[in-house]
């Protein structure tokens, strides 16, 4: 008989990006499916309010484009936790919506450094330990915004293109060490960093609405049960892969809304 029991009862998990938004909802998620959690973000107070939600779970500040500091944070989570089974690469910036003539390179280097060289960082610290005991769970956090061209976001689209592409990597590296390595691509979700975009009029969410077939923004909760999912013993054959949790925009391929038709 097939194991219908889905939990991730007992694992080690390690969320970055956990003060806030996808992280912050997918670490509760996976303490609520048996985890134990801890918590890494450069954003102390949203941390330790996080970590006060969680039960006082462990959190570590750390700025995932410095290496030194991800492999000081993974090593004392894992020391915190007794072991590290699962970790969920979630940190990340949004960029400057701006055509790519007029943008700096200084704040592109620093949306690049966060979302793809972090994301990179944590995955080798992490099979640092995940490699010798020949087992452990990877998930990044990817985008819609990855596969595709998108006008004036020439740093977030490209720094998740290429999580996209290095999770692939990875996956195909650690295989043969029982470490999964597997990524999700949220559409746009109602999180923190995106209601940031719609106060400043970046993002229009009728629009958005209307071009998704859901009809809809995400929410984190629907993003952290992927993310779950893919970390879990259900998705043991799973691997290399990247779940679009996007309400089908990727699917649709059509001229206009999805409304129109």
């Amino acid at each position: 008989m097939a194991n219908t029991a889905f939990s991730v009862e007992g694992r080690k998990a390690l969320v970055t990006g956990g003060a806030s938004g996808i992280g912050a909802t997918t670490a509760g998620i996976l303490r609520d499916l048996g985890a134990d959690v801890v918590l890494s973000d450069v954003n102390a107070d949203g941390l330790d309010s996080r970590s006060a939600e969680l039960g006082n779970c462990p959190t570590f500040l750390c700025d995932v484009s410095d290496e030194p500091q991800v492999e000081g944070m993974v090593k004392a989570a894992a020391a915190a936790l007794g072991g590290l089974d699962i970790v969920v690469n979630s940190a990340g910036l949004v960029d400057e919506v701006k055509y790519a003539l007029e943008r700096d390179m200084e704040p592109w280097q620093r949306v690049m450094d966060v979302n793809f060289k972090g994301t990179l960082q944590v995955c080798r610290a992490a099979a640092r330990i995940m490699v010798p005991q020949k087992r452990g769970a990877i998930v990044n956090v990817a985008s819609v915004n990855g596969p595709g061209g998108w006008p004036r976001r020439t740093a977030y689209g490209p720094s998740k293109a290429a999580v996209i592409a290095v999770t692939k990597e990875l996956a195909c590296e650690w295989g043969e060490h029982g470490v999964r390595v597997n990524a999700v691509g949220p559409g746009y979700i109602a999180t923190p960093m995106v209601q940031g975009l719609i106060d400043v009029g970046k993002v229009d969410t009728e629009r958005l609405s209307n071009r998704t077939p859901l009809g809809r923004l995400g929410t984190p909760e629907e993003v952290g049960q992927s993310i779950a999912f893919l970390a879990s013993d259900w998705a043991s054959y799973i691997s290399g892969e990247t779940l679009f949790v996007d309400g089908g925009w990727m699917a649709y391929g059509g001229a206009g809304d999805v409304k129109t038709f």
